[in-house]
């Protein structure tokens, strides 16, 4: 029984991960990848680093706090895209202190 229970828990877990739509910036207009965002509620946006453009980073993207932990906010970050270096979408960080805002 307990070994049910851990299985169906570890469905759970990778069907909910699995569910989350991933991009790749640099194909993308900055506003295609902000509504894709905000639609989707939270995304994974990959590109290159601009240091190195055979490394490819990603990161997941929010729409708003609401999809953060309790200890995070969702602050404003850059991703480059096809049409400019700096399209603005949010990225859940770690709160800092007790009087942190969300």
């Amino acid at each position: 029984m307990r070994r049910l229970a851990i299985l169906v828990a570890m469905l759970v877990l990778s069907g909910e991960a699995s569910a989350i739509s991933r991009y790749q910036t640099t194909t993308m207009s900055c506003a295609r990848v902000q509504a894709a965002v905000v639609a989707d509620g939270q995304a994974i946006l990959r590109y290159a680093a601009p240091d190195n453009p055979s490394l490819v980073l990603y990161d997941r993207y929010v729409r708003d706090s609401s999809f953060c932990s309790r200890s995070q906010r969702a602050d404003r970050v850059s991703v480059p895209t096809a049409d400019t270096r700096s399209c603005k979408v949010r990225k859940c960080v770690r709160a800092s202190g007790a009087g942190s805002r969300r």
